[in-house]
């Protein structure tokens, strides 16, 4: 059986590795351009073809994946003059590997029913490292039969793949993950910022948390800028820990949830992204708690 004819739109940090294992594995991949060529330039090399809007690749493509920065530009893509409704093949699937609202997800899910498609969402975790190497966490939400047809795609970039059932759960799923990993960084920073107005040093609250209970994964590569000043080690900017923040708060707010602990989350992030430094970080969120209590970085 012939493999589907692939689109991807947003090859950044993370979609850039993800469509080149797409592509190195045997499938007809269709790529558009957005500030940076690089990375498109890139995929062409290894055998992609470029495309110059939604429509265009929608008109070409079988599966369309999404890894944008948020809902804004997912419906964007989707209902613009020039987008993938315009164009859209009877049975194609829009996979939206974003992190995004699902609130809006369900919305547009609707939209590409009535248009004879559907739509998946399937949000990531890990690193642009993991994303490069093909080792990526997704978390899917798709009808079963939509599952099957995407799976063999999403294995060429995700190590472990979860279907959480129909479409929407996904991003449900990726805004909680995401809750306790910024709920993570605002603790440690405030954590931070408590034990050395203490006396105690970067270096003495590691020794202790590091090799105890309270350690984690994300608290190894949140502490390595405190430590080690590498900003490499966990490349997620403040902007995007706020705009993930907020659209947990819609989510809440559509279930009727209560959320107290959410709301001193987001506003961390909200308070360094409006003192204009959102491009930056999350573990230098550190940074920016240090000063709001006199200290240095």
């Amino acid at each position: 059986m012939s493999k589907p004819t692939i689109g991807f739109i947003g090859v950044g940090l993370m979609g850039h590795g993800m469509a080149k294992n797409i592509v190195e594995a045997g499938y007809s991949l269709r790529v558009m351009a957005h500030r940076k060529r690089e990375a498109v330039d890139d995929l062409i090399g290894r055998g992609a073809v470029e495309v110059a809007s939604p429509r265009e690749m929608a008109e070409a493509s079988e599966i369309i994946f999404l890894c944008v920065t948020g809902s804004p530009q997912v419906e964007g893509a989707i209902r613009g003059a020039d987008g993938i409704l315009a164009g859209l093949q009877p049975g194609a699937v829009v996979v939206d590997c974003s992190t995004a609202d699902p609130v809006s997800t369900l919305a547009l899910a609707a939209e590409l029913e009535a248009a004879g498609g559907h739509m998946a969402d399937a949000p990531l975790s890990r690193t642009p490292k993991e994303a490069w190497e093909g080792t990526l966490d997704a978390m899917v939400g798709a009808a079963p039969h939509v599952f099957e047809r995407i799976k063999p795609v999403i294995d060429t970039w995700a190590g472990v793949v979860v279907h959480l059932g129909e479409v929407g759960l996904g991003h449900k799923m990726k805004l909680i993950n995401n809750f306790i990993g910024m709920g993570y960084g605002a603790l440690y920073a405030e954590a931070l910022a408590l034990a050395r107005k203490s006396g105690l040093s970067a270096e003495q609250f590691d020794s202790v948390i590091r090799p105890g209970r309270l350690s984690n994964g994300f608290y190894e590569t949140f502490m390595k800028w405190t430590l080690e000043q590498d900003e490499n080690a966990h490349r997620f900017a403040i902007s995007n820990a706020h705009k993930d923040m907020a659209y947990l708060g819609n989510l809440a707010l559509s279930v009727g949830a209560v959320n107290p602990m959410q709301s001193v989350v987001k506003n961390a992030y909200a308070a360094m992204e409006a003192a204009g430094e959102g491009e930056r970080y999350v573990p230098m969120l550190a940074d920016f708690i240090a000063r709001a209590n006199g200290l240095d970085d």
